[in-house]
């Protein structure tokens, strides 16, 4: 029988798992956005398995994302252009298949305050990268 400490790992890299999927799946599909998966993985493999965790911030295609955020609190050009790209679409998306008007007002809101907060955030430097 599992202990507790057994199964709060357990719940930690399941959900690491899930999200680095989500974020992988995000690389190809522009509406899913992959950075805060990523960086949501990290933040569960810290706490349910440090080999994970190792793994997932020094990966070459994965990681940089998570060492930009980490070390910088920092957003890269291409992903703050694709995250603004994804935003508009989904507004549009919704504007265009009619969602009501409060949908669209609460939309507009949060993802001003999204965007604001995306594009206020530095880029990494370039030295690092």
């Amino acid at each position: 029988m599992a202990t507790r400490h057994q199964l709060i790992r357990l719940f930690w890299i399941a959900g690491g798992l899930v999200s680095v999927a989500a974020g992988v799946v995000g690389i190809v599909l522009p509406l899913l956005p992959t950075t805060p998966f990523l960086l949501l993985a990290a933040y569960c493999f810290a706490r349910g398995s440090q080999r994970l965790h190792n793994w997932l911030v020094h990966h070459p295609r994965l990681g940089p994302p998570i060492r930009d955020w980490q070390r910088h609190g920092a957003i890269s050009r291409r992903a703050k252009q694709l995250a603004m790209l994804a935003i508009g679409a989904v507004f549009l998306a919704s504007y265009l298949f009619g969602a009501p008007t409060r949908v669209i007002i609460i939309q507009l809101v949060v993802l001003s305050a999204v965007s604001l907060f995306i594009l206020t955030r530095p880029n990494p430097p370039e030295d690092e990268r």
